[in-house]
This record gives structure tokens, C-alpha cells and sequence, in this order.
């Protein structure tokens, strides 16, 4: 994706990244757009980086991104619906999602309920909590999924040979 500036059409809510701190950017504001997946955004604003959820979309000018699953008929979780979800989180600070970075270490279905083990990239990520909530949001968009678990494990640690090989190239450490 390439850089494009934009200008703030309305007051809008952001975390600043890495700290994961609240701020709002200032209607009239202008941003640099460095990524948009997974229905969020991440923009440079006043020399900081930020994360824009996809429910503030429209300050940035653009639509939400809406997650469509297939649904089972019979009130079962359809696992791939599952991994779509959270193959839809991504790092504000990589064009890669969780998945692929490796930050998913389980997922397990029990009934309508979602069991996820995952890590960090670093153990102090003040981005964590944000991917962890991300993660329960969208999961919990699935059909027929009543509760989202999410257990933060750093252990084993995080390391870059848990990325997947497309990851890896997207991130030039081939």
C-alpha cells in the first residue's frame, strides 16, 4: 500500500502505538495513511503513530470493512469462520496479521464457545490488550459463537521463525 495523506473529516478516537494510550485526532487533522488491513488503520499523526479501529472508518473518509462468514444452519462454529476472524487482526505497526506473525499459539471450539491461546511480539506490548480486545470483537462476530476466551501466554516466547514464510517476505527478512 502506498502512503496517502488524509484529512480528519471528524473528531476521532485513536491508540497511539506502541503505548496502546487513548488520544483523539482533531477534525480538520491531516494524517498519513501507512495501512489499512484487517478493517483497521494505522496513520502518522503529529510525528506519532496511531491505530484508527474500523468503527471510525468514516473519519478517515472511508467505509467499514464488514466481515461476512458462511453459517452452518445448525447452530455449530465453523472453524474456518473462526481463522478468518482473527486472520483479520493485524499489527498496527506490520502489514501482517496475527496469524501469520505466529501470535496464535490455539484455537479451540468447545460448543459455541472460542478457546484462543496467543503472544506477543514483546512481552511489554503496550498494544497487547488492544489485539487481545480485537481478537475477542471479531471472533465474536462470528455466526453461532457465544463467548470469546483469549489467554495472553508468553511462553514459549515470541520469535521471528514463528512468522510464516509469506510474512517473513512481506517484512524483508529473508
Amino acid at each position: 500500500m502506498q502512503k496517502q495523506i488524509i484529512v480528519v473529516n471528524k473528531d476521532c478516537p485513536a491508540l497511539l502505538v506502541p503505548d496502546g494510550i487513548p488520544i483523539t485526532i482533531k477534525k480538520d487533522t491531516f494524517v498519513t495513511l501507512t495501512q489499512s488491513l484487517g478493517g483497521a488503520y494505522t496513520v502518522l499523526v503529529n510525528g506519532n503513530m496511531a491505530r484508527v479501529d474500523g468503527t471510525d472508518a468514516d473519519a478517515l473518509g472511508f467505509e467499514p470493512i464488514v466481515l461476512e462468514f458462511e453459517d452452518s444452519g445448525d447452530q455449530t462454529v465453523i472453524k474456518s469462520n473462526v481463522w478468518k476472524a482473527i486472520s483479520a487482526v493485524y499489527d498496527p505497526e506490520m502489514p501482517v496479521s496475527i496469524v501469520d506473525l505466529g501470535l496464535i499459539y490455539g484455537c479451540k471450539i468447545e460448543g459455541n464457545a472460542v478457546l484462543i491461546s496467543m503472544t506477543l511480539t514483546a512481552p511489554a506490548c503496550g498494544m497487547g490488550p488492544v489485539l487481545v480486545d480485537d481478537v475477542k470483537y471479531k471472533v465474536g462476530l462470528v455466526p453461532n459463537v457465544d463467548t470469546v476466551k483469549v489467554e495472553l501466554v508468553l511462553d514459549p516466547p515470541w520469535s521471528r521463525e514463528m512468522m510464516t514464510e509469506e510474512a517473513q517476505l512481506e517484512m524483508g527478512l529473508f
